[in-house]
């Protein structure tokens, strides 16, 4: 399996039947084969996770197929994509054929939208979206309990789900200043994962240097891919 970081939280997994696109924004990508299938999928509404952009894919790549979060207004989806495309509630599995067969499952954002579990022939790939740990030194002590209660919730459900994920893709998120591993630290400890892959970092790479440098991250510090800019790929 190869990922290739886009942009933000964008991510191409490149799979032996399949493509997987997260959150694409727009952005180069890697060359695709137009024969294999392609799934992209947004995991919420705000303008740093969802652009028109991926509705130009569908003239590039025949075998193209649309997940779309349910908080997506469906007037964002061009009429003559609608066959094309899928929405997800959280708490639900779509089973598709794309990939040779390919389930899809969702889970409760502490934001807007949905993560994703992507299960393909014997590969789990997780995409936070924004799930995530949103503690912030500005918010009140019972809004910080309140988000870190429901994260722990999903947590806990997609530990229960029975898989470790081969990759997860995390938030770790500079502006959440003392708390910006958080999120990242506890889904390692809950759920765990084969490789890590931090996202939604503004582009400032030294917070992945930040978190290989603390204590808490030595479990799984090895696992940490260290991205340093946009186009890089890995071999999983």
């Amino acid at each position: 399996m190869k990922i290739t970081y886009i942009h933000h939280s964008s991510f191409l997994a490149e799979l032996d039947q399949l493509y997987l696109l997260f959150d694409y924004i727009g952005g180069p990508l890697p060359p695709l084969s137009p024969d294999k299938d392609l799934l992209v999928l947004v995991s919420h509404r705000h303008q740093d996770h969802f652009s028109s952009a991926i509705w130009e894919l569908a003239g590039q790549y025949p075998h193209v197929r649309y997940i779309l979060s349910d908080d997506i207004w469906q007037n964002r989806v061009p009429e003559k994509h609608f066959c094309r495309t899928e929405y997800i509630d959280p708490d639900t599995t779509l089973a598709l054929a794309e990939g040779g067969g390919t389930r899809v499952t969702a889970f409760h954002s502490t934001d807007e939208g949905v993560a994703f579990l992507v299960e393909n022939n014997g590969l789990s790939l997780y995409h936070a979206g924004d799930l995530n740990n949103w503690k912030w030194n500005g918010e009140s002590k019972a809004w910080n309990n309140n988000i870190n209660a429901n994260y722990r919730r999903e947590l806990e459900k997609i530990r229960d789900h029975g898989i470790v994920p081969d990759v997860a893709m995390l938030p770790l998120d500079g502006r959440q200043e003392d708390w910006f591993y958080l999120g990242l630290h506890e889904f390692m400890e809950t759920v765990g994962a084969g490789m890590v892959f931090p996202m939604h970092f503004w582009e400032d790479y030294g917070l992945i240097k930040r978190l290989k440098e603390l204590p808490c991250s030595e479990p799984y510090r090895d696992k940490i891919a260290d991205i340093r800019q946009e186009g890089q790929s890995f071999l999983v």
